[in-house]
């Protein structure tokens, strides 16, 4: 399947000749209230988002209940630094018994529904959900086996790269292919939360799609709707971005979420930077049609008699068109009018 072939999420498609898909990342921000997490749903059918997305693992399908230096977040991380794995993942999952409703209120308000599975057991889950797709996580792209197990279920595979080489991504994308699912998009992603925008190297885009074969979006967790926008410029077809109701309630990936106000300007400048790519052709627009009416010409400034010669005081370059082009004054400067002409009247061959 070429990068240009237009992939179906359900009844969405997905492709450079649509609007960007937009996927509403929920992750932690719900902050442990089935409640809260509804209300993120509602508000985001309301923005416009084309999908809502969850994480689905437990801290024990993640990671290990230790408490050794190899499972302890960095002292000097900006937002978790020396959290233990354990504790950090059992404070930032969605309980499993949640998908269900969850999903069913999202479809209810005419949002797709899916998430990220950390481990087969994940799958299990939500292929009896019946998701339209699958997402793998940064740090599983590496997760061969588990890349395999997504993308044997059929369904369209969204691949994350943060912190990947082109080597690890060639890889997964590869895994995916050899199950005979073509359906692939791979999204490119910095793996820092927040991320800086001056590292996300969004001219990457162009590159990866080349490479691989396959639709490039962004996973994107810049502070802001700014890269999201430029990466559709420069061709990506699918945008993540972690959502919240207030970054000022908390949670984990509260820092680097948007709020309902700021996913809306997303949807929206998102849809307007696909529709301004247009065509590659270089000239006059349908839209400027009555603006070429108006570009500049050589007119007839006073009345004047046949005989009389073309002179700066009686012809010059004005608004609309319809007389001669401004550079031909050179041309006809010194000629006689064969006729009369009065002011107002195109300076073109015929009265010359």
């Amino acid at each position: 399947m070429s990068a240009s072939k237009t992939i179906n999420f359900g009844d969405v498609p997905v492709g450079p000749d649509h609007q960007p898909f937009i996927i509403a990342e929920m992750s932690g921000n719900h902050n442990g209230d089935l409640e809260r997490a509804k209300d993120i749903v509602r508000a985001m059918a309301e923005t416009g988002v084309h999908a809502l997305k969850l994480q689905t693992y437990t801290a024990d399908t993640i990671t290990l209940d230790v408490d050794l230096p190899a499972f302890r977040l960095p002292s000097e991380h900006e937002l978790w630094g020396g959290t233990r794995l354990y504790d950090l993942y059992e404070e930032a999952h969605t309980p499993w018994e949640w998908h269900e409703p969850l999903f069913e209120l999202a479809n209810s308000l005419g949002m797709l529904a899916f998430s990220s599975p950390f481990d087969p057991t994940a799958i299990e889950l939500l292929e009896k959900l019946n998701v339209p797709a699958y997402k793998v996580a940064s740090n599983e792209i590496g997760d061969l086996p588990l890349v395999r197990g997504m993308a044997e279920t059929g369904k369209p595979i969204i691949i994350s790269t943060g912190s990947a080489t082109l080597m690890d991504i060639d890889a997964a994308v590869r895994a995916a292919r050899s199950t005979g699912n073509e359906q692939i998009i791979v999204l490119s992603c910095t793996a820092s939360y927040p991320a800086p925008a001056d590292q996300s190297n969004l001219r990457s885009i162009p590159v990866l799609r080349d490479a691989l074969g396959v639709q490039i979006g962004l996973s994107d967790h810049t502070m802001g709707i700014g890269a999201s926008i430029a990466a559709v410029a420069l061709g990506a077809t699918v945008i993540e971005k972690h959502v919240t109701l207030s970054r000022a309630d908390g949670g984990v990936d509260s820092a680097f979420s948007l709020e309902p106000a700021e996913v809306k300007a997303l949807v929206e400048g998102t849809k307007v930077a696909q529709q301004a790519l247009g065509e590659p052709i270089v000239g006059p627009k349908q839209a400027e049609q009555n603006v070429l009416r108006f570009r500049r010409s050589l007119y007839v400034t006073r009345d004047v008699k046949a005989g009389e010669k073309v002179a700066a005081d009686n012809v010059r370059s004005v608004r609309p068109a319809g007389g001669l082009a401004p550079d031909a004054f050179g041309s006809v400067e010194g000629r006689e009018f064969r006729v009369d002409a009065p002011a107002g009247t195109p300076l073109t061959w015929d009265v010359l």
